[in-house]
């Protein structure tokens, strides 16, 4: 088997995440419904519910499932945004990070439509955002700030409790998308001083397809953008999906017990993959280097390489991606790494690597020799 460390993109499917999913998947009912398949199905729902807050440590009511974290995303930016201008609100300004993920700045800039003003806050050269230039951004009319908790490129975590500091200084709300730390970090809404925050299930060994929006009891409700049913108390209409909520609340669980045990884990196999890569005669510098990061994560540039050729020669040995996405065969690098002053080439020789909870010593030490001869090779 090829090893995996591509889990920015998405973690492996936890064993007791699978298993949740396979019991309730064995158990028919929709949670709407008032008979009992119906109750039992609402059970596991709100079980999930209950185990996703205390998680974040949150109130289950203040947690409500989406089909992931790019709905719940755009349910922040854009369910705000029209919550406001239902309310007469005289703020129109929106400010997110330039590292955002493409789930908060496409409906941010969505909203240039509605009439707002939307500013993107700049980052040092190490991913993380300037405090000094978001400070003098936020005005009077300032309705939110969304910044990530950590980057999904180079796993870089932001200043959040400060960044939220200075959004509620002149009274914005603040919006924290957190798709790839919750799971992996500790995580607490009420430290952060969060008023919106997303999470992702399958960052953290849950399922794909589901994911969730935490509210504040004390922050205003955004509008609802998928209508047709009263689910999730009128904020998401749809049919909750039981067996994936089950999935979600079971990785949460596990990942609760297991946040310390996993980060180390984690990180000490980044270190022994960085060591024995530098062995070998591979130039390459961290990007981000000397900042906190999420476990196990790093964006490496192997200095004078295509990223994106190794990575797709290597991809029947070692699984990982580049600081690239492809769209009708052109390649666009990455805004996170240009917004971190990265040149073109730079950006082009970029690759993400990710260690997750079931990574091996001997997986770290064979991926970073397997990366090493493929570079060599096209040298």
């Amino acid at each position: 088997m090829p090893i995996y460390l591509d889990g920015l993109s998405t973690t492996p499917l936890a064993p007791e995440a699978r298993d949740a999913m396979l019991d309730a998947w064995s158990r028919p009912g929709n949670p709407g419904s008032p008979h009992a398949a119906g109750e039992r199905a609402a059970v596991t729902v709100e079980e999930g519910r209950a185990r996703v807050a205390e998680l974040i440590g949150a109130s289950p009511a203040e947690v409500f499932f989406t089909s992931g974290a790019t709905e719940a995303d755009n349910i922040a930016i854009t369910g705000v945004a029209l919550a406001a201008l239902a309310g007469c609100s005289a703020r129109r300004r929106v400010i997110v990070s330039a590292v955002e993920h493409k789930a908060v700045l496409a409906p941010a800039l969505r909203l240039r439509d509605l009439g707002f003003v939307v500013d993107i806050a700049p980052v040092y050269a190490n991913g993380v955002v300037d405090l000094d230039a978001l400070a003098s951004l936020i005005r009077d009319d300032t309705l939110l700030v969304s910044v990530m908790a950590a980057n999904n490129e180079t796993g870089v975590r932001q200043p959040d409790a400060a960044v939220a500091a200075l959004a509620h200084e002149r009274g914005a709300l603040f919006h924290c998308d957190a798709a790839q730390a919750v799971g992996k970090v500790a995580i607490d809404v009420f430290d952060m001083d969060v008023d919106y925050l997303s999470a992702s299930s399958h960052k953290m060994y849950g399922p794909a397809g589901v994911g969730a929006l935490y509210v504040s009891a004390t922050a205003p409700r955004p509008a609802p953008l998928v209508l047709g049913g009263d689910q999730e108390r009128g904020l998401r209409a749809g049919t909750e999906p039981t067996a994936l909520v089950a999935g979600f609340g079971a990785a949460a669980a596990v990942a609760g017990m297991r946040l310390d045990r996993d980060g180390k884990h984690a990180d000490a196999l980044l270190k022994m993959f960085l060591l024995e890569l530098s062995r070998s005669d591979v130039r390459f510098a961290v990007n981000g280097d000397g900042t906190k990061r999420i476990p196990g994560a790093a964006s490496l540039a192997i200095i004078g390489s295509d990223a994106q050729s190794i990575a797709q020669s290597l991809s029947t040995e070692v699984m990982l991606s580049t600081g690239s996405a492809c769209t009708s065969g052109q390649i666009d690098t990455s805004h996170v790494l240009a917004a971190m002053g990265l040149d073109d080439r730079q950006r082009r020789s970029t690759m993400r690597v990710h260690f997750n909870r079931y990574s091996t010593d001997n997986e770290a030490v064979d991926a970073a020799r397997l990366l090493a001869k493929r570079v060599e090779l096209h040298a």
